[in-house]
């Protein structure tokens, strides 16, 4: 099943003589874990010379516990190319992660193009990366080629060495035996990513569900893999923010299969997305409500074509004045999302973190900004969804596996 998940968005350069440590952090207990890594979006092949896996010291370090790191193959091979536009799966590798447990991968694969994932996160805590002084220091169990400084702000592409939070080349999925009855992707944007939950209790939303999850026996228990994409579309279009197209991941219907649908033992879906195809920036107008419904059928379509169910969330408070035609399009997506029957469920995360005294903002005190909430209104989020509703007791649709 999927333990973590980091959706890769673009390409950035290409990767100098280094070795980047990733950082990810799994959301149920896991044994025999295999490691995806990808290369959707370079022009030329990834040429990964040397792979380890290991367990961190303490959450966040670069400093692998003694005798913890062992080396990845891939078909019994211990080098691997990965053709552009394809991605590679691990052999497994026998390892105990506990949940919430970070586990780190080690990859040397220079003048590779780099195929990453970068969100602006909170100190510490995966996704992150450390990117070596040169050379291959994938199988060194200490952190004395990864340096804690300097601390490059995750919503910068760099290759530069010092700590990278946020920042992830080429793995996008870690799975691995688990103890669950399935996998949760949570499909979206940077509200889904994490961008800026970054003060007390620090954990996005997804987080914090996924500790809510692993309270749960085994036998109703869902593992999280968080599939949010800062500045992603739920329809297709061109991105509102970006038009070289490599910050911020395809639209979602493009990405579904990847990110969404090949994760193995999905159960369920969580649909979170909209904000930036109502915005709109300087790269794209803001789309009319029938776009961005039509772009959530299709989805639901795929997803039910998969065996799985999908419960959709309404989209939160943009800070657009009442009766502008944003908040008419954003108001009348959520009824749509609330009376249509389309999704297996709904959750009202409007409702939760709306203003009271102005239904069109987020309460100030859980909001980070215009379209994001803080830490506490992430808390809250992940907090107030009824675990009934994620497929984790009773009967479901009928599951396969990719």
């Amino acid at each position: 099943m999927g333990v973590w998940e980091a959706s890769l968005e673009g390409t950035h350069g290409t990767s100098p003589d280094v070795t980047v440590r990733e950082l990810a952090r799994v959301s149920v207990r896991v044994t025999r874990v295999r490691v995806r890594l990808g290369n959707p979006f370079g022009a030329s092949s990834v040429e990964v010379r040397d792979a380890w896996i290991g367990r961190p010291v303490a959450p966040g370090v670069a400093r692998l516990t003694r005798g913890s790191n062992r080396r990845l193959t891939f078909s019994g091979r211990r080098t691997v190319s990965i053709a552009a536009g394809e991605e590679v799966l691990s052999d497994p590798v026998t390892m105990t992660l506990a949940a919430q447990h970070d586990v780190a991968v080690s990859i040397y694969a220079p003048n590779s193009p780099i195929d990453d994932h970068t969100f602006p996160p909170f100190a510490f805590d995966p996704p992150a990366s450390y990117i070596s002084h040169p050379g291959d220091s994938a199988r060194d169990e200490s952190a004395a080629t990864f340096p804690t400084t300097p601390v490059i702000p995750g919503d910068t592409s760099s290759s530069a060495t010092g700590y990278h939070p946020g920042q992830i080349w080429w793995m996008d999925l870690v799975t691995g035996d688990g103890a669950a009855r399935g996998t949760l992707v949570t499909l979206g944007d940077s509200i889904t990513d994490g961008f800026h939950a970054d003060g007390p209790p620090g954990q996005r939303w997804s987080d914090v569900l996924a500790d809510r999850l692993d309270a749960l026996p085994a036998t109703r228990r869902l593992s999280v893999a968080n599939a949010g994409i800062s500045g992603n579309t739920v329809s297709r279009q061109p991105n509102p923010y970006d038009p070289t197209g490599q910050c911020c991941g395809p639209p979602a219907p493009d990405r579904l299969a990847r990110d969404v649908l090949a994760v193995p033992n999905l159960r369920t879906v969580l649909l979170l997305e909209g904000t930036n195809d109502i915005g709109g920036g300087t790269n794209a107008p803001p789309a009319p409500a029938a776009q961005v419904i039509d772009a959530m059928k299709v989805i639901i379509d795929r997803v039910h074509a998969r065996g799985a169910r999908i419960v959709g969330a309404t989209i939160l408070p943009m800070c657009n004045a009442a009766g502008s035609s944003r908040e008419q399009v954003r108001t009348a997506v959520n009824t749509w999302i609330r009376t249509s029957g389309a999704f297996d469920a709904v959750l009202d995360f409007d409702a939760v973190l709306r203003d009271p005294a102005n239904p069109t903002q987020i309460v100030p005190d859980l909001r980070h900004d215009c379209y994001h909430p803080n830490a506490a209104g992430d808390a809250l989020i992940g907090s107030s969804i009824p675990l009934r509703v994620l497929g984790v007791s009773g009967r479901t649709r009928a599951m396969s596996t990719p």
